[in-house]
């Protein structure tokens, strides 16, 4: 799902009232944050493996809207904002449920290779999230939160040869956007970073 479709197909709050609890009004800021609600958890109800941590994921962005609506930067991108911080919030609870064992002492990584991995995590990030509802949940479950293939199988109502399938289709379909978007070089993270702080 990209920025663009994240904006669309829903009615969010207008940009008077943005623009005021840009500006601290606290009536404005509560209101912002009852009218964000649905589109929030639509966005968590899509992104997210499990309705628990969607309904986590989509509190947890309410509370970032209501706390830092005055990092937006313009009204107009309350939805990719919105989108981003969810989608964001279930990867992070998807990774927390398998977290990997903690890197010996002696595997000291350099700030380089730690931007690195962030911008590849977000590029995996984002090819996840365009993928269609059926596979990105049974990717999420297999890749991420290591389920079986059994288990996922039957938590999503498929024999084992369907999930397989549509595991396979998942796996192609972000190896190919992955492919498909260039990967920095190192010299350039810092280019990437200012892309990113201009986008919407």
């Amino acid at each position: 799902m990209s920025d663009s479709a994240a904006s669309s197909g829903s009615s969010w709050p207008g940009e008077q009232l943005i623009v005021a609890a840009q500006r601290g009004e606290v009536d404005s800021i509560t209101a912002l944050v009852s009218g964000s609600h649905p589109n929030v958890q639509r966005f968590a109800r899509s992104l997210c493996a499990t309705p628990e941590d969607a309904e986590d994921a989509a509190q947890e962005a309410l509370i970032i809207l209501y706390r830092k609506i005055g990092m937006l930067r313009a009204s107009g991108a309350l939805a990719s904002w919105m989108f981003r911080i969810v989608r964001n919030e279930c990867l992070r609870r998807a990774r927390t449920m398998r977290a990997p064992a903690p890197l010996p002492d002696t595997a000291v990584r350099s700030a380089e290779e730690v931007v690195l991995q962030r911008i590849e995590a977000g590029r995996v990030a984002d090819a996840i999230a365009a993928l269609p509802a059926e596979q990105r949940h049974v990717l999420i479950m297999r890749d991420i939160q290591g389920y079986s293939g059994r288990m996922a199988a039957e938590a999503l109502g498929l024999s084992t040869a369907a999930m397989k399938s549509r595991l396979h289709r998942a796996r192609t379909a972000v190896q190919q956007s992955l492919r498909a978007t260039p990967e920095p070089a190192p010299g350039d993270t810092h280019a990437h970073a200012d892309h990113q702080s201009r986008r919407p």
